[in-house]
């Protein structure tokens, strides 16, 4: 329908009344106006009433016509409309045309064709050709002598740069009289052509003559022979020499697509996705060497650039290590070992992996760098169980054996040697640490002839399983628990001296023998293990002549006894093994981490904590317990010492310990309780006696001279000791009954009960004058 089909006149029939009509039409819009506006539309003729006299009046009027909104009616009729639609159209079929081009370009179907075709067309014969080059160069010229020259140089290796001078000088000779060789080879060329033409026609003509005398042939048949020959290989050369044109340059093509295609310098773009992943995983030369160049170093930068070999000479060989691969990095002169350790992360990922995955440490030799990197994604699997839980027939003995630990970097197993070992583990919470602990002490469980006490100062259970094999076993937090891990270590400084007094130094002279620390034998190996050390170390509690349980000074008693035991426990079999949480001075005293023989760390959180877990010798030769992924790396750690099982010319080792979870370590008990034939009797457990305060002294403390409250005075009691059971649960109306029983009156101020200091003062006097008299 156009819009020159509608007609907005009506037509009315002669002999109507006009005014009639109208108001029909009014009142027929006035109905309809109530839904839409109605168009009129011109009838066609057949539609037309009849006005002729014999008319016959007919039924209701139908009018055929088309619904259509307000917007359509404005596109039938209006030409602005129309253009605005026919622009929108356009727009869209536009864009409609570039998101599909977009699509069809930005295809990966699309972008992998292209990139093949660039890389077949375009890139490897280039990169074949240059490398064609390069060997045409290094084989007809010195470009190769002096390339090993300044890399020799730049070593500071100077018996290899004399070396490659004098291989270099009898190459340029060789050059110079091949020179002079074909000065005169023209001459010389020539006269070998012509004496070698005249003999050939000489004795061509002789056979001729002998095949003419013989009756086979004439005298020139022979020579009119080579000449037909000749004439043939010009005329298929001619002929041909297109045909062989090109199959000589597919040929080299090829050569040089299959040259280019195995080289390392093929840009990141066009490579195939198969070798970009293969890339992420294998670490080559090429790798390593663009890796160190791109540390922001500008003096290995400025080496690198300046070796023609593009700094492969500083690598060592690149050998399978385990679940990766290690090489030495031998660095040019006036570059710091210590600056390339700086950039470990940015090192490790120039190299396709995570800083996790690279270990730096320094071997014995002068400014060389030993990087060991882990295959993608192998660090983050787990390692197999333990063969204390695999194999039932494992056994332990302290003098002879073995600890299973767990593996190092390269997947070979850690063996721990324990004997007359003190140890130190620490690490921050939730790491893995007492796993790691009761990892080794499962092993020495096995061992009949080793007394094991244990001091758990957390109480959650993670020791509960030794309990059938352990002489003592101390579990819980508290200050108490906490006293008789102290009076433990004290036990042991006495088992300690009676040993060193009984031990006959001139019958042996070698120490304390296996005979001897036997089951039942005098000097049968004493292990105390305390867990969470820190708590002991923290301890507020003073015993009844004031010395404090904790502390780090002389009059400190688990700091004493521990330093004791490590001075001279060793030697009659008597050794501490403690394990401790986010290592500080004050709660892991240096005099006490440096007694330990063998010391581990697992994810700690600076390098100074590092420094104070394993000392300073490990973590100067690479040990870094602080880049260990913390919650990620649970039971790895970093373990230097005697009785570790270091690597050559290294100070410290990475392990990934065995987990043996309580169910596998209860099975390994129920083995040590059957080789040690029953659960031990066990000496009667160290206890502690009850813990007393005065309340006085104690309420003096908290007052510090001042008035408070009795609620604030409980609290402060509570915080002043607590483990104290006493206080645990003291209030305001207990404290002033607990002072009025010690003859402190306690008043009201201010309508609130409140502690006076005078009071207390005084009834701390008035005691010690009764004790007096």
């Amino acid at each position: 329908m156009n819009p020159t089909d509608h007609d907005d006149h009506t037509t009315t029939a002669p002999g109507t009344r006009p005014e009639s009509s109208e108001s029909a039409r009014v009142e027929s819009a006035g109905s309809a106006g109530e839904l839409a506006t109605v168009h009129p539309l011109r009838s066609r003729p057949d539609q037309h009433q009849s006005t002729g006299p014999d008319a016959v009046e007919s039924g209701p009027h139908v009018v055929e016509g088309v619904i259509v909104s307000d917007e359509e009616w404005r596109l039938y009729t209006d030409q602005k409309a129309q253009r605005d639609w026919r622009l929108a159209e356009y727009r869209k079929q536009m864009m409609w045309v570039g998101t599909t081009a977009k699509t069809a370009v930005t295809h990966d179907r699309t972008v992998s064709t292209l990139k093949f075709v660039g890389r077949n067309v375009l890139v490897y014969p280039t990169l074949g050709a240059a490398a064609a080059c390069k060997r045409w160069r290094d084989t007809h010229g010195s470009s190769r002598y002096e390339r090993m020259m300044r890399a020799a140089e730049i070593a500071g290796d100077h018996e290899k740069l004399a070396e490659w001078e004098a291989r270099d000088v009898a190459e340029k000779q060789r050059r110079h009289d091949r020179s002079m060789d074909w000065i005169r080879s023209p001459w010389q060329l020539a006269k070998a052509v012509a004496l070698t033409t005249v003999s050939v026609a000489v004795l061509l003509l002789v056979l001729g003559m002998i095949l003419w005398i013989g009756g086979k042939g004439g005298v020139l048949d022979p020579l009119i022979g080579v000449i037909d020959a000749i004439a043939f290989c010009v005329w298929f050369l001619v002929t041909y020499g297109v045909f062989l044109a090109v199959a000589g340059t597919a040929g080299v093509l090829t050569w040089l697509w299959n040259l280019g295609r195995t080289s390392q310098a093929v840009p990141q773009l066009f490579r195939p996705a198969s070798a970009r992943l293969v890339d992420d995983v294998i670490i080559t030369p090429s790798i390593v060497v663009t890796a160190l160049r791109d540390l922001r170093i500008s003096e290995l930068r400025r080496k690198i650039e300046l070796m023609e070999d593009g700094g492969a000479a500083m690598l060592g060989p690149i050998r399978l290590a385990g679940c990766g691969v290690e090489f030495d990095v031998h660095l040019p002169s006036g570059v710091d070992t210590e600056e390339v350790k700086r950039k470990r992360r940015k090192l490790a990922e120039n190299m396709g992996r995570h800083e996790h995955e690279v270990f730096l440490s320094t071997p014995p030799s002068p400014r060389t760098i030993r990087v060991w990197a882990a295959d993608s994604g192998e660090l983050d699997k787990p390692i197999g169980p333990s063969p204390l839980v695999t194999d039932p027939t494992t056994a332990a003995d302290l003098y002879n054996g073995r600890a299973p630990w767990g593996v190092d970097l390269r997947g070979d197993a850690v063996l721990m040697f324990l004997l007359q070992c003190h140890l130190l583990m620490t690490g921050l919470s939730k790491q893995g640490k007492t796993a790691s602990l009761r990892a080794l002490a499962l092993w020495l469980v096995l061992d009949p002839s080793v007394q094991l006490h244990i001091a758990d100062l957390k109480g959650i259970g993670d020791w509960r399983m030794f309990k059938p094999v352990a002489e003592t076993l101390i579990e819980g937090p508290t200050d108490s628990h906490c006293i008789r891990a102290t009076e433990l270590l004290e036990w042991g400084v006495e088992e300690m001296e009676k040993r060193l007094l009984a031990f006959d130094g001139d019958k042996y002279r070698n120490g304390v023998p296996r005979e001897l620390a036997k089951r039942g034998g005098p000097f049968e190996p004493i292990v105390i293990l305390v867990d969470e050390a820190q708590n002991a170390f923290m301890n507020p509690a003073k015993d009844d002549t004031k010395k404090p349980y904790g502390g780090q000074t002389n009059e400190s008693r688990y700091f004493m006894a521990a330093r004791k035991i490590q001075n001279q426990g060793r030697a009659v079999n008597v050794v501490l093994w403690q394990g401790t949480q986010d290592p500080t001075d004050q709660n892991l005293p240096k005099l006490v981490r440096e007694g330990a023989h063998i010391r581990a760390a697992l994810a700690l959180g600076t390098e100074s904590q590092s420094r104070m877990a394993v000392g300073d010798k490990a973590v100067d030769g690479g040990a870094a317990p602080h880049e260990l992924r913390s919650g990620l790396d649970k039971g790895t750690l970093v373990v230097s010492g005697e009785g570790v099982p270091l690597p050559a010319g290294q100070s410290s080792m990475t392990v990934r310990t065995h987990f043996i979870d309580g169910d596998d370590a209860a099975k390994v008990i129920e083995r040590a309780v059957a080789i040690r034939g029953g659960a031990t009797a066990g000496k009667p457990q160290v206890e502690a006696a009850p813990e007393v305060r005065d309340v006085l002294d104690d309420v003096a403390e908290v007052l510090a001279g001042r008035d408070l409250k009795a609620t604030d005075v409980a609290a402060l009691l509570r915080k002043l000791a607590p483990g104290y059971t006493a206080y645990a649960d003291l209030t305001g109306k207990a404290v002033k009954e607990l002072l009025e029983n010690e003859g402190c009156p306690v008043r009201r101020k201010d309508g609130i009960v409140t502690v006076s200091a005078r009071y207390v003062a005084d009834a701390v006097a008035d005691r010690g004058t009764t004790e007096g008299a």
